[in-house]
This record gives structure tokens, C-alpha cells and sequence, in this order.
């Protein structure tokens, strides 16, 4: 297995390797994860293949996440990119214990430095948008959390495109600091996501985390290739079904093609999607991990992504679906001058 690579991360400045190792099985405490035997081991596999960069929450497995990440980072703080999260309850009962507010955002914060044994965290990000708490207070209490030095930079997941662009807008606007990133469900079974968010992210400049690439290993073939058993669909969730069906023979039919797992293919188209995007890989065990880290040595070739791409499409939505009518572009649209203009492209 080959090193990874190391890319820039939009504009932060931080070099980041490409793929982000996920921690959320780290620990047992949902009933799923590994042992801390198996974390140790997945951590030095991530390490040795030129891994540097780590996704965490505050709530994974009830906190232990990042407990067993801040015991194997403390040697090495500094040569490592660690970004947490905070928003979803870790306080069950407590009506202020979840949410964007700032007396969520403090104990979230506070609670992961100590967990992750660190006096600050290189990329923090509100864990979903709720809707409730104003943007202009949000923007500011993190900008707050920068000015400390206990946040480098910040980001979002899990929030509506319009969400991202109008508290940028302010925030630039103020002096405030804006969302260095988004972390979005992205893969072969979710391009929804291409609608509004990608387009979004390439505007704003913003790099994308793109979480559960493999669809809770719906599009490793486990279910598909006769090799997973019928107790663990439900485990699955909404990934099943005829989309999957249609799609995951293709992904297998192409990873035999080259020789390499499902996992791979899959996890090589989601980084073909721009260089700014960076899966998030999670694994239960070492040899998982090992096989998904060799999805950087894969490169699809134009023929095999362009099958990928037309098996997975997503009908557009409004108003994009007007662009991807050529009658609409050729007479209502242009009056059938669009073709002239060089350069141009539809969106």
C-alpha cells in the first residue's frame, strides 16, 4: 500500500492528507466500534499510510471517541489536523444540551479539549444547522472561540446550501470568521448533494468532507455479492433498496475490471468528484481500514467513471432541471444563440 497524498485545504493553509479517517467507531459504547486494541492498530495503519487528518464529535460513542483519539494524538499534537463537532445532544434530558447556542457550543467545547487532551482543535464544526438559534449569533460565538486560539478554523455540516452562503455573506461582511469547509453525506447512493451544496462549495471556495462514502457499506457489495447475510439489512437502513440494486453491480463489475474491492471504487469515484473533496473513511477493524486507505492508489478511468456517473444519476430539481432541458437552453432560454457564446456551459 502506498502513501497518501497531501493536499491543501481550501484556504486554510493546512495541509491535509486526502483521505479524513472517521472516528465514530472508536469505542463500543453504541453497541457497534472497535476495542481499544483494534482503535491502536487502525490509528497506526492510518499513520503509516501518511494519514494526518481526523474527523471526531463530541457525542461519538458517548464521548469515548474522542477520549481513545486525544490518548493516541497527545505525543504528536501538532503533526496531526483534528476537527470535532458540536450541536447534537450529549445531555439527554437537558433542553440546552443540544443545539447551535452559545451555552451548548461552551460545554462542547470545554468537553472535547479535555477529552482530546489538547488546548485547541485545527477545524471545528457545527454538527448540523437547528434551525433555532440565529446565524448571526452562531458566527459569532465561533469567531469568539478563534480569537482564543481555542479553534484555528471553522466549518459546517449538514446544513442547507442557503444556510452556508447567507452566514459566510455576514460574517465576511462583519469581520467574523467564515466557514472554512462543509461536511456533507456524499457518495454514489447520495448525489442529491450535487444540486445545491456542490455548487455552493466551489463558489465559496469551501473543501468538502464527505461523510459515509461507502453508504453504511451498502456499496462495499457485502449485501450484493452473496457474501453478507439477511440480519444485517436492517442494519443498512434506507440504503437498500432498487437504487441500490441497480447501482452496486456496477461498482462490483468495475473493481473487478481493475482488480481492487467495491470499497475502493467507490471511495475513488467520491474523490473524483474535485480535488477539494476529501472522503471520510471509518472501518471497525484494521483490515477494513487498510483496504479502503489503498482507494488512493485507484484511479478510474474516464470510461469506468462516466458508467459510474450515469447508473447513480439523480433527476435535477428545480430550477436546475430547466438547465438540463436543451429546448429550454436553445429557444425560451437563448433564443437559440447559446451555442455561439464560447467557453460557455450549462450548469
Amino acid at each position: 500500500m502506498g502513501r497518501m497524498k497531501l493536499k491543501l485545504f481550501g484556504n486554510t493553509g493546512l495541509r491535509v492528507s486526502e483521505l479524513c479517517l472517521g472516528t465514530m467507531t472508536f469505542g463500543d459504547v453504541w453497541n457497534f466500534g472497535a476495542t481499544a486494541q483494534e482503535i491502536s492498530k487502525m490509528f497506526d495503519a492510518y499513520v503509516e499510510a501518511g494519514g494526518n487528518f481526523f474527523d471526531t464529535a463530541c457525542n461519538y460513542q458517548g464521548g469515548a471517541a474522542e477520549t481513545h483519539l486525544g490518548a493516541l494524538i497527545e505525543k504528536n499534537r501538532d503533526r496531526v489536523v483534528v476537527a470535532s463537532k458540536y450541536s447534537l445532544s450529549t445531555v439527554p434530558g437537558d433542553p440546552n444540551g443540544w443545539g447551535n447556542h452559545r451555552k451548548n457550543l461552551r460545554r462542547s467545547i470545554e468537553g472535547s479539549l479535555r477529552r482530546l487532551r489538547t488546548d485547541y482543535i485545527d477545524l471545528y464544526q457545527v454538527h448540523i444547522w437547528d434551525h433555532t438559534t440565529p446565524f448571526e449569533d452562531v458566527m459569532s460565538a465561533l469567531d469568539d472561540l478563534v480569537h482564543a486560539g481555542k479553534v484555528l478554523h471553522i466549518a459546517v455540516s449538514d446544513a442547507p446550501a442557503w444556510v452556508v452562503a447567507r452566514a459566510n455573506t455576514w460574517a465576511t461582511a462583519h469581520a467574523k470568521s467564515p466557514f472554512s469547509a462543509i461536511q456533507i453525506e456524499y457518495s454514489l447512493l447520495e448525489r442529491s448533494v450535487e444540486q445545491e451544496l456542490m455548487p455552493m462549495a466551489k463558489c465559496f471556495g469551501l473543501p468538502v468532507l464527505a461523510w459515509s462514502p461507502l453508504a453504511a457499506g451498502v456499496l462495499a457489495g457485502k449485501f450484493h455479492d452473496g457474501t453478507e447475510g439477511s440480519t444485517r439489512r436492517d442494519w443498512a437502513g434506507g440504503y437498500l433498496g432498487p437504487r441500490a440494486d441497480t447501482i452496486v453491480p456496477v461498482v462490483l463489475a468495475v473493481a473487478k475490471e481493475l482488480g481492487v474491492s467495491a470499497s475502493q471504487v467507490a471511495l475513488a469515484w467520491v474523490k473524483s468528484r474535485g480535488p477539494q473533496v476529501f472522503p471520510i473513511v471509518g472501518a471497525r477493524t484494521q483490515a477494513q481500514l487498510v483496504d479502503n486507505l489503498a482507494s488512493a492508489n485507484v484511479v478510474l478511468s474516464k470510461e469506468q467513471i462516466t458508467k459510474l456517473d450515469a447508473v447513480s444519476a439523480v433527476p435535477p430539481s428545480f430550477p436546475n432541471k430547466m438547465w438540463a432541458s436543451q429546448r429550454f437552453v436553445d429557444t425560451t432560454m437563448s433564443g437559440g444563440t447559446a451555442a455561439l457564446l464560447t467557453g460557455w456551459e450549462r450548469p
